[in-house]
């Protein structure tokens, strides 16, 4: 136990030991991040400044997108720095920081894909109880329980994993401190333990799934013996993006758990890494602005007063 040497900080793999090419690559995760960030940070100003959208769907869709802003701000700019440095470590504590903001960001997203879905399901399968069900009241509460519930789920975990000093490798074979990855060098009682927390969780995103699949179907069926073929319209173009996004949420999930973890491949590690830190947060704002005819008035309003705001700033 003497020579047991204690880890204050690890290392982070980056995509190439070139330096030239890790200044292309802060520069193309920058201009990824820099994407995402608008997108996001321009549905919620529609959202918050529309009138017409103060309604459950908008609100809990201002959510996701804060989300989505949390979860790619834990990890793009630290390894944007780190490029453009040529400094790969992490201290400790800042490892444990970017696992309690990604578990937190990320637990709270699935939670309210779930609160979205159920919202669909009432405003289609049960619209004359949709007032009285979705409430504003109802919908601040279920955001603050959705929030609060992340917060305590990734404190447990976090505070798991690094309950007990690192004495293994200190370097993580992917450019933030992955979950995995930090797992992988951490002691086996911690390990043991968290694989027991996975397990449970595991479970009930099973049971959650189930719920998705018989929402979903319920949906669907009652979507399409609609008469109306603009009712089947509007109603599909509420449900399909979410559904996607969805569906790409679960395949981020999927990955991380099963996805193998790898030493020797940077090119592997970046593409498993990007399906669920950034492909989400960056196609999420995409979806919603491309297949929401509200959303993209909203955003158009939005472009026409900063356009005529300019114009008449230059005029002075």
């Amino acid at each position: 136990m003497s020579n047991c040497t204690i880890i204050m900080e690890f290392f982070l793999m980056g995509f190439s030991s070139i330096r030239e090419l890790q200044v292309l690559h802060a520069i193309l995760f920058l201009l990824i991040y820099i994407t995402a960030l608008m997108g996001n940070l321009l549905t919620i100003a529609a959202i918050v400044t529309d009138p017409h959208l103060h309604r459950p769907m908008y609100f809990f869709l201002s959510n996701l997108s804060l989300l989505d802003l949390g979860c790619i701000s834990v990890t793009l700019p630290k390894f944007i720095v780190n490029s453009l440095t040529g400094n790969q470590s992490i201290s400790l504590h800042g490892c444990a920081a970017q696992i309690f903001f990604f578990i937190f960001f990320a637990a709270t997203e699935f939670a309210l894909l779930m609160a979205m879905s159920y919202d669909r399901f009432v405003a289609i399968c049960h619209p004359l109880h949709y007032e009285v069900t979705m409430t504003p009241f109802h919908c601040l509460w279920v955001a603050i329980d959705l929030w609060g519930g992340g917060l305590v789920y990734s404190a447990v975990h976090t505070g798991n994993m690094f309950r007990l000093p690192f004495s293994g490798s200190n370097t993580i074979h992917q450019f933030f401190c992955d979950i995995p990855h930090v797992l992988k060098v951490s002691s086996s009682e911690v390990r043991d333990t968290e694989y027991i927390l996975l397990a449970i969780s595991s479970s009930l995103l099973l049971f959650c799934f189930g719920f998705l699949i018989i929402s979903y179907t319920y949906i669907f069926s009652t979507v399409f013996r609609m008469p109306s073929v603009e009712g089947r319209y509007k109603a599909l173009s509420t449900c399909l993006p979410q559904l996607i996004i969805l569906f790409l949420f679960l395949l981020a999930g999927m990955v991380t758990v099963l996805g193998p973890i790898s030493d020797t491949s940077p090119v592997q590690n970046l593409l498993i890494s990007m399906t669920y830190t950034i492909l989400p947060p960056f196609m999420n704002p995409i979806i919603y602005s491309l297949r929401n005819m509200k959303i993209k008035v909203a955003l158009g309003r939005i472009m026409k007063m900063m356009f005529f705001s300019q114009e008449g700033n230059v005029c002075l």
